[in-house]
């Protein structure tokens, strides 16, 4: 029987071409992966084919190849930046003994190195297992041995039953969990919705700027780093915004960034943080300006906002890190003279005004005359989700 090998940090990277584009920004994208999971780049493979091979994925002669760079660089793991099936991951592993995962499990990784709070513990938990109960198909040894236990299964019941029924209770308590803080955060919602309150949500690309935005914005100190996934676990502060006549309250939260091909299970788990985004006013889609393919990650944050029910949600593009372009702070208008998109600087502070006064716009217009405050309401205390 086949004994799942252990796992390790020096690994070989696995891309093929199956006419999907934009290899090499998906290769970059792997990297920084899997260096976010602290795990180093020994080798990369790559190779081009019309569909998966059922069997091993890559093939025989590429599967050979791997190994030779496996061998080659002393590495002890290999990632392929692909969505494998169990029987493909088992056969991998049999033909190249060692860990082999794929691009879900990778991003689970990273999400489980950087949840903090009780809920994103929860929430990467739920999606951890529910990814592990597609593999508990005979792919350890001891899944296969008839063991009996008083209390513990009945007699006769394999290794691997009892492994799906213990999973699945653990899978059930932790939606039982988690739909409980979502009744919270809903009560909290609707004491916003009862003051009038601008909900804003930021959203976009992992490692677009949106935590750095968010501490320029309401000084919370929220932390944020030069890495995929930085943040995780959804906070919110309430902003006082406006001049000198009165201003508007505005709640702003920071979100768990997005990336392509996004795992369905990670956007299961985290449906009760993303529902935030879905009750939002207003989103403010950050946009690394400074990527050469920010056109297409854009295009993934829009996608999985479709998915989570937000994709009618008014969205204004904050076109962040313009100090890497040379470009000036500007609001570039649409039809009806509304706000499009804002050209600002998170890091250095250039063009956060212009996005203050385009919030307080914003509150104008759906709230009316009812938006506006007393600027002594600008003392009360932040909240914290």
């Amino acid at each position: 029987m086949f004994e799942r090998p252990a796992s390790g940090e020096r690994a070989v990277l696995v891309q093929l071409d199956l006419g999907q584009g934009a290899i090499d920004e998906r290769l970059s994208e792997l990297k920084l992966l899997v260096l976010s999971a602290g795990a180093s780049v020994e080798a990369v493979v790559q190779g081009k084919r019309a569909a998966p091979d059922p069997k091993l994925f890559a093939g025989s002669g590429k599967v050979q190849e791997i190994g030779e760079a496996l061998r080659a660089h002393g590495a002890d793991i290999v990632i392929f930046n692909h969505a494998l099936s169990p029987a493909q991951q088992r056969n991998l592993e049999r033909e190249l003994q060692c860990m082999v995962i794929d691009r879900t499990a990778l991003i689970l990784d990273i999400f489980a190195q950087r949840a903090r709070s009780h809920e994103g513990k929860l929430q990467v938990e739920l999606a951890q297992l529910e990814h592990l109960a597609t593999r508990l198909v005979r792919g350890w040894t001891h899944l296969e041995r008839q063991k009996g236990g008083i209390g513990l299964r009945g007699p006769g019941e394999k290794q691997l039953e009892t492994d799906r029924r213990l999973l699945g209770n653990r899978v059930k308590m932790l939606k039982s969990r988690l739909a409980q803080i979502e009744k919270q955060r809903k009560v909290r919602r609707r004491a916003r919705e009862r003051r009038d309150v601008l909900s804003v949500s930021l959203v976009g690309y992992t490692n677009a700027g949106k935590s750095t935005l968010f501490n320029a914005m309401t000084k919370a100190g929220a932390y944020a780093a030069d890495q995929l996934f930085a943040t995780l676990d959804t906070t919110s502060r309430r902003l006082y915004v406006g001049g000198e006549q009165g201003g508007v309250n505005v709640v702003l939260s920071d979100t768990v960034g997005f990336i392509r091909d996004l795992p369905h299970a990670l956007v299961a788990a985290f449906q009760a943080t993303l529902e935030e985004t879905a009750h939002a006013d207003l989103l403010l889609h950050v946009v690394d300006s400074a990527s050469e393919d920010r056109d297409a990650q854009i295009e993934a944050v829009n996608q999985v906002l479709a998915e989570i029910g937000a994709a009618d949600v008014p969205q204004i593009l904050v076109w962040n890190k313009i100090d890497l372009t040379r470009a000036a702070p500007a609001v570039e208008r649409g039809d009806c003279d509304k706000i499009r998109r804002i050209f600002l600087s998170a890091r250095t502070g250039e063009g956060l005004g212009l996005l203050r006064d385009a919030l307080a716009e914003v509150a104008q217009q759906t709230f009316g005359d009812n938006a506006v405050r007393l600027a002594g309401l600008a003392d009360e205390r932040p909240e914290q989700t």
